[in-house]
């Protein structure tokens, strides 16, 4: 049982990706807690679990220089991502240091993986 669940957490990421790609244009982004329910993620912690497998997504989106997936899934509390999807994309090189920039530099990165997707 214990091992099955590692299996489902490592495979987390890809299945995310799968999802988010699969969404119509009209139905991104999504909140955090739709990407758990959509995954079928039940408690406790999945919003933590969700968030994990973005980073991961965002570390395999950088690399591979393409745009970051994870700029779909935003909180329920605004149209933007969590702070740490901000912290993440600073530490990766993607978006300035300044706070203040960091809005502007979502909605370029949204534009540029809508164009892509």
């Amino acid at each position: 049982m214990e091992r099955k669940s590692v299996t489902e957490e490592s495979e987390l990421p890809s299945r995310l990706r799968d999802l988010l790609m699969d969404l119509p244009d009209a139905a991104v982004p999504i909140t955090y807690q739709q990407a758990a329910e959509a995954l079928g993620l039940t408690p406790p912690g999945t919003i933590q679990r969700v968030a994990l497998a973005l980073e991961a997504l965002m570390h395999e989106d950088v690399a591979a220089g393409r745009p970051l997936i994870a700029a779909l899934v935003v909180s329920r509390r605004g149209d933007l991502p969590r702070q740490g999807f901000f912290e993440l994309a600073v530490a990766l090189g993607r978006f300035p240091a300044t706070p203040a920039r960091h809005e502007a530099a979502y909605r370029q990165e949204l534009e540029r993986l809508m164009a892509e997707r």
